[in-house]
């Protein structure tokens, strides 16, 4: 197997509170303006946590072809913050695939329109994408529900067999399964290649961007669609989250000073909505098809931000807890930074950005801080690190693909991702995700080639 070919990355697509695209989403980082506010789409006046990032007047209708409308019916909010994201990502990619081309007019009038041209042959395009836990909408269930009580009104199990769950539309379903995100985007882009789902919590993003990595670094494709997307912002999905004890519930009056990472005052992070899908190419193809579109006197040439230049995973175990907090020497985390590094054939002196997890929940932020040190050396606190945690909330399963936006954008401007925003040598840059079941995956990226 060939597994020597170089990764650039070539589209962005975040999706979060802060905007849609990375240039939005780039200028609300510098500006360090945050996107957490008084949750809005639903009442929360019953849970302890009532602030979020959420993702405002959002369509997407506005990212679908005309010939695929049809299918946002049958669409979860992930599905469709992950098909939003892969739309914006092919664009900024300017990868041309049936999801994204207009297609030619019929050469005469009567005959079938010409065939559109495309980046790549469908079979050469992958997507591997990170979902989490889709809660069904209360309003659906609850319908289906009132259907399914006895005479007392009190909820009858055989009822709900025979008189609620009719109620329920044949497609109810293929709304709520994770693997609907990969779907939905294979199907409008005609992504032929590898497709996988990843269900790893806040690990999920930057696991499938790896996973991505590989098929493309062992010659299955030479373009992949890959990060995640997960919208936690339901009422029953938000529950399973305060109950994990990680939500912080004490700062309700001021969202923009909610989370706080690695503070002595930390209190807990903050949930957010959406996450990003980026395409990720093989560096020879991609060369290939920007000289064409050079040559070929387009306007729009395509650029890489960045070379993903390693990736390692991992699982964290922690027998005392059960695995219900990490491990306080961060071992786990720490293993998949080296194998990153190791692919890398970096120094960890090279490493001039972290965009850390960055939770907010300090024994999170704790462990990784441990981690850190365990595995580039106590020089590494003192390496610029920068959360977006507290700009967009945790992201589930788009956490990691958020953060790795924002670091191939500082990486291709040179620029690191703070307040004003600070020119600086950026050689390499670290992304790290961890997850609640101890999923870990470290992403280092460098410059792309002149």
């Amino acid at each position: 197997m060939q597994m020597s070919r170089r990764v650039l990355i070539t589209g962005l697509g975040p999706i979060t509170g802060l905007g849609a695209g990375i240039e939005p989403t780039w200028q609300r980082v510098l500006a360090n303006a945050t996107a957490i506010g008084p949750i809005t789409s639903f009442d929360p006046a019953g849970f302890p946590c009532r602030i979020a990032a959420e993702v405002r007047d959002f369509k997407v209708s506005n990212h679908v072809p005309k010939s695929h409308r049809k299918s946002v019916k049958v669409m979860a909010r992930d599905t469709e913050l992950a098909v939003a994201a892969a739309d914006m990502a092919s664009r900024d990619a300017k990868l041309h695939t049936r999801g994204n081309v207009v297609e030619a007019p019929a050469a005469s009038p009567g005959s079938p329109a010409a065939e559109p041209k495309l980046s790549y042959a469908p079979s050469r395009v992958g997507a591997h994408i990170g979902a989490g836990l889709i809660a069904a909408e209360l309003n659906e269930l609850t319908d289906a529900l009132s259907h399914a009580r006895d005479a007392n009104g009190n909820f009858d199990i055989h009822k709900w067999g025979s008189e609620g769950m009719p109620q329920l539309t044949p497609l109810w379903l293929l709304k709520y399964l994770p693997n609907m995100l990969a779907c939905h985007v294979t199907i409008i882009h005609d992504a032929q290649g590898p497709s996988n789902t990843i269900t790893c919590g806040e690990a999920s993003g930057a696991l499938s961007i790896g996973e991505s990595m590989r098929v493309i670094q062992r010659g299955a494709a030479d373009a992949c669609f890959c990060g995640g997307a997960e919208s936690k912002l339901n009422p029953m999905a938000f529950l399973r989250q305060g109950l994990t004890g990680r939500l912080n519930t004490v700062d309700n009056d001021r969202p923009a000073q909610a989370v706080r990472p690695y503070a002595a005052d930390a209190a807990g992070t903050v949930i957010g909505e959406g996450g990003a899908i980026v395409v990720i190419e093989d560096a020879e193809t991609f060369r290939a098809r920007a000289a064409a579109a050079a040559s070929g006197g387009e306007n729009d040439v395509p650029r890489a931000y960045a070379t993903l230049l390693g990736f390692g995973a991992s699982q964290t175990i922690n027998p005392a807890t059960r695995n219900l907090q990490p491990d306080a020497e961060g071992r786990g985390l720490a293993l998949a930074i080296r194998a990153a590094l190791r692919e890398a054939a970096i120094d960890p002196s090279h490493i001039d950005l972290i965009v850390p997890v960055g939770l907010g929940v300090p024994e999170y932020d704790r462990a990784e801080l441990a981690a850190i040190v365990r595995a580039l050396g106590p020089k590494a606190l003192d390496i610029p690190r920068v959360s977006v945690k507290p700009l967009a909330g945790n992201c589930g399963a788009g956490a990691g693909s958020l953060d790795f936006c924002v670091a191939a954008k500082a990486v291709a401007e040179q620029t690191l991702p703070v307040p004003g925003g600070k020119p600086a040598k950026i050689r390499a840059a670290l992304v790290l995700s961890t997850s609640l079941g101890g999923q870990n995956a470290a992403l280092v990226l460098g410059p792309a080639p002149g």
